[in-house]
């Protein structure tokens, strides 16, 4: 092999071309929370839609069934309404506790999450996308129990418009809990688990009357994020109902609701990113 002088060779060969200036391609808009949500809403919401009429079914039957069950055992009096205000929001604790922690659990489980970061979307669009999906469904059946509950009671139906306001109130705080529960059980069988123990506490402690509890029971009670939505529209039951205290039950289910979704998008974070 011959070696041949660089002073030799011509200067075409020993130019070597400038490298062009380094073109950095822009990265695309971060997604915004509105159009993430509606975006995660739409899909999930057809996606649930194969299951709805046995969901409703389900649900309301329940519900209508503890009524029934709780009419041979309270009178018509102050207590009905605590039954039948705490029997329509179980339909919501049914749906939002319950199978929302059963989803994410199996979410979690399945590696559902790693499609779910892959996407330029918002943790908590997810949360609220997933939540408000599943917290559809329950509003007909919420209206379904709440007026079979008034009729068997006798309770007056005027005020049935405040469970629109008691559902997607309600149906936040228990779809946060529900979605973090999933979220932070290490196996599906105890977010399963932990989504059936949290709405039985919805329906013990939300359907029977609170003045038959011990104190310590009506502690937990005032704990349990659905319970404020039960007040408020028990308390719509009187002839001359304090709309103020009304209010209020829903101001406290609208903040337990804020912290609870926060708490289930710092736990899908969590678990996305292991």
């Amino acid at each position: 092999m011959s070696v041949v002088p660089a002073q030799v060779l011509p200067d075409a060969a020993r130019s070597v071309p400038e490298a062009g200036p380094v073109v950095v391609a822009e990265l695309a808009p971060a997604a915004r929370l509105w159009p993430s949500l509606v975006a995660v809403y739409r899909a999930q919401l057809s996606r649930a839609r194969v299951a709805r009429i046995p969901l409703l079914f389900v649900a309301t039957f329940q519900s209508i069934g503890i009524t029934v069950m709780m009419r041979g055992v309270v009178d018509n009096g102050f207590e009905a309404r605590s039954v039948v205000a705490g029997s329509a929001v179980l339909v919501v604790a049914f749906v939002a506790l319950n199978l929302l922690a059963q989803y994410f659990g199996q979410l979690r489980a399945g590696g559902g999450l790693d499609h779910y970061a892959t996407l330029p979307v918002p943790p908590a669009a997810v949360v609220l996308g997933t939540a408000a999906a599943y917290a559809s469904f329950t509003l007909p059946g919420t209206l379904v129990t709440a007026v079979f509950g008034c009729v068997l009671f006798g309770l007056p139906l005027a005020n049935l418009w405040v469970l629109l306001a008691v559902v997607p109130l309600a149906g936040a705080a228990l779809s946060g809990l529900g979605a973090a529960l999933g979220l932070l059980a290490p196996r599906p069988e105890l977010a399963t688990l932990l989504g059936q123990l949290g709405m039985s506490a919805a329906l013990l402690l939300g359907v029977l009357p609170p003045d038959r509890m011990p104190e310590l029971v009506r502690l937990a009670r005032d704990l349990l994020p659905s319970t404020y939505g039960v007040e408020a529209y028990a308390r719509t039951f009187d002839a001359q109902p304090d709309w103020a205290v009304v209010l209020a039950d829903l101001g406290v289910c609208a903040g337990v609701g804020v912290i609870s979704l926060a708490v289930a998008a710092w736990a899908y974070r969590r678990a996305a990113v292991r």
